[in-house]
C-alpha cells in the first residue's frame, strides 16, 4: 500500500482523520509516520489539543499493525484496548506521530496466536514530534481479530 492509498483509506474509513487533516508522511516495514496541521487540531491556548495529539499517535500505531497484517496476508480488525500518553512539551504547529513496535514486542508470537486463536494482542509505541523534538510518547495495547472473527 502506498502512502496515498493509506491516507485515502483512513479518510474513508475513519472520518475523524479527514476532519483532523491527517496525512501519511511515510510508510516503512517497521514504522508509519503521520502528520497533522495545527489549525483543525487547535485548543484554547493556540497549541494542539491533547485529544488530537493522542488520536494521531493512536492512528499511527493502528496503521502500522493494519499494514503489517495486510502484507502478511492476515487482514484483521484491529482495535485499541488501552493506551497511555505522556505529553512532554506543547505543540504549537504542524506535528508528526511515528509508530514502532517496542523492542520487547514479539511479532512472531502475535502472528501465531492470531492464526491459531483468531485473536491476539500486541503493544505499539508512537512518538509525537514537533520541530525536531519529542513532544509526547504513546504506548498502546492493540487487539487483532482475524478473518474468521471479522
Amino acid at each position: 500500500m502506498t502512502p496515498a492509498e493509506l491516507e485515502t483509506y483512513l479518510h474513508d474509513h475513519i472520518p475523524l482523520s479527514r476532519a483532523m487533516a491527517v496525512r501519511v508522511v511515510a510508510i516503512a516495514d517497521t514504522s508509519v509516520t503521520l502528520g497533522a496541521p495545527l489549525a483543525p487540531n487547535i485548543n484554547h491556548r493556540d497549541t494542539v489539543f491533547g485529544g488530537s495529539a493522542s488520536a494521531v499517535a493512536i492512528l499511527s500505531a493502528w496503521c502500522l499493525l493494519h499494514l503489517r497484517l495486510t502484507a502478511a496476508g492476515r487482514p484483521s480488525r484491529v482495535v485499541i484496548q488501552r493506551n497511555t500518553i505522556d505529553y512532554l512539551a506543547p505543540i504549537a504547529g504542524d506535528f508528526t506521530a511515528r509508530s514502532a513496535l517496542p523492542p520487547d514486542a514479539d511479532w512472531d508470537r502475535f502472528s501465531r496466536l492470531l492464526a491459531r486463536r483468531g485473536v491476539a494482542r500486541i503493544s505499539v509505541d508512537a512518538e509525537l514530534d514537533y520541530e525536531g523534538a519529542v513532544a509526547g510518547r504513546l504506548s498502546g495495547d492493540f487487539v487483532a481479530f482475524g478473518n474468521e472473527r471479522l
